[in-house]
């Protein structure tokens, strides 16, 4: 039961909740917990909430830093939730399910179609996660391990217990994991070309009235203080039309990396709208090509819970396939 106070004040939930803690939550900090179960509630208000007793741990005060156990109950007092919280919980994601490439009690692999976000904000109101959540209202945890860029098709990661999700997590940071795209770029790649060691630095356009456009990533120098070193590998896997298919690994995960580095040698990825030849793309829409050509192909990383190495692969999407099809070179007769 929600109650509104006044015209211009968040919501309020009027329940007093509690909460059992699981095995996956087990040796978190009682802040971490709250923050991940009060989703809406700033967070000077959940410091606050502890700091005065409303929160209770087995019915006794409890610190920020107290770490939690296995069967714990913990009292959660009325709160304001934000605006945007309480919309969405009145708007709900509609239910969706992704093509599914690998599943079992600790996580999920997808295969995420182009045009949709993996999850909302910056203008989408849902996405991925929001929408699969929706359909498996029975899963206790679906987090996604990392990101595609929304016009990006392929494997995504999505755990389903904490442990998984950090682990999995852990090998991304580390640089442990295999990820390799495939990507159509335009003309010729030279076949020397394998790697590309440039750094990158995030901006944002200029919007109307002064107010903050959108995010732009572009090439910089090493003395650059707010460049981030970005390791990209290229392999030639078909010379096309006009064009190159590439493998593409990636050993930094920055923003737009692969769209970038392309692009700064040259050899813009197909479609796209942001750092693309918009020329050759409007030529490519005439003949069917709608879309990037940028496609999460492989992924290799360790199993979170039996330490074994996984290889998935996505194939391309029908309409990637099709469009490579029609600019492939056609192998004379002997």
């Amino acid at each position: 039961m929600k109650h509104i106070i006044g015209g211009n004040q968040a919501p309020v939930s009027l329940e007093v909740k509690w909460l059992t803690v699981d095995e996956e939550s087990a040796g978190q900090r009682l802040d971490n917990y709250l923050i991940r179960h009060l989703k809406g509630v700033p967070k000077t208000h959940v410091y606050r909430i502890i700091r005065s007793g409303e929160v209770r741990v087995n019915k006794g005060r409890a610190s920020a830093d107290s770490r939690i156990a296995t069967g714990d109950v913990v009292r959660l007092p009325p709160v304001r939730i934000s605006d945007k919280v309480a919309d969405k919980a009145a708007h709900p994601a509609p239910g969706r399910e992704f093509p599914v490439l690998l599943e079992d009690e600790a996580m999920l692999a997808l295969n995420k179609p182009a045009g949709v976000a993996v999850h909302g904000g910056s203008g989408v109101s849902f996405g991925v996660i929001e929408q699969l959540r929706q359909a498996r209202p029975q899963a206790k945890l679906l987090e996604l391990v990392h990101r595609l860029d929304r016009n990006t098709s392929g494997i995504l990661l999505v755990a389903k217990k904490r442990s998984a999700l950090k682990h999995l997590q852990d090998q991304f940071r580390e640089r442990e994991t295999g990820k390799t795209y495939l990507a159509l770029v335009q003309g010729e790649w030279p076949a020397r070309n394998k790697v590309i060691d440039l750094p990158l630095h995030k901006y944002l356009l200029q919007g109307k009235d002064g107010a903050e456009g959108e995010r732009r990533v572009r090439v910089t120098t090493p003395e650059d203080p707010e460049g981030m070193r970005s390791i990209t590998l290229v392999k030639v896997a078909e010379r096309l039309q006009g064009s190159t298919l590439l493998e593409v690994t990636i050993k930094t995960g920055r923003t737009h990396q692969i769209r970038v580095h392309l692009a700064s040698q040259g050899h813009p990825i197909a479609g796209d709208d942001k750092y693309g030849d918009f020329e050759w793309n409007k030529n490519l829409q005439k003949q069917g090509h709608k879309r990037m050509f940028l496609h999460a192909w492989r992924l290799q990383f360790n199993h979170p819970v039996t330490g074994e190495r996984v290889e998935l692969n996505a194939e391309l999407p029908t309409e990637l396939q099709q469009f490579k099809d029609h600019v492939r070179i056609k192998t004379p007769p002997i």
